[in-house]
């Protein structure tokens, strides 16, 4: 495997963590301001995160290269309020977005087909977790600071199960 290819696929386990570590704190932030629905929306999240890190993990090694696990980044640990954690949410699915097509750009250059194959499933996932991710920031901000609408949301966002991720 190209060695820039090797890297960025190893850059990117490292980021799918540091997404379930993102996400993790969320849940601590929300559980810590007692909104139990958006709780456990970021913990299904995490989880997931931790499922696509596998991914490239197992990729790497089935491809018979060294998987090279990197220190973990500090996610941020509080925000102002619900709109503003799934703004961040947002946020950082576009940029994984992001890293996951400079990544396929780079199967592409050096003509990697299993890489890009691989990566396929990832540029698909990410256009449904910005999907699903902008549909919560477009109904917090529709709610705004009102107490009855957030909790609503809370509720809703709370019913959030593990199989409703299974097309994912």
């Amino acid at each position: 495997m190209d060695k820039k290819l090797k890297e960025a696929l190893n850059e990117q386990l490292n980021n799918e963590f540091f997404a379930a570590y993102t996400y993790l704190a969320m849940r601590a932030y929300f559980e810590d301001e007692n909104w139990p629905g958006f709780a456990e929306w970021m913990k299904l999240q995490s989880e997931e995160e931790v499922e696509h890190a596998m991914k490239f993990y197992h990729f790497i090694l089935d491809r018979g290269e060294q998987v090279q696990l990197q220190a973990i980044g500090e996610p941020k640990p509080r925000y102002d309020s619900p709109l503003d954690a799934f703004k961040h949410a947002l946020e950082h699915e576009q940029a994984v977005t992001q890293r996951i097509h400079d990544i396929y750009k780079i199967a592409q250059e050096v003509e990697d087909y299993p890489t890009q194959v691989f990566l396929q499933w990832f540029i698909d996932e990410q256009v449904e977790e910005e999907q699903v991710t902008g549909d919560a920031v477009a109904m917090l901000e529709r709610a705004e600071d009102h107490m009855g609408a957030l909790m609503v949301l809370d509720r809703q966002f709370g019913e959030r199960s593990p199989d409703d991720d299974d097309d994912e």
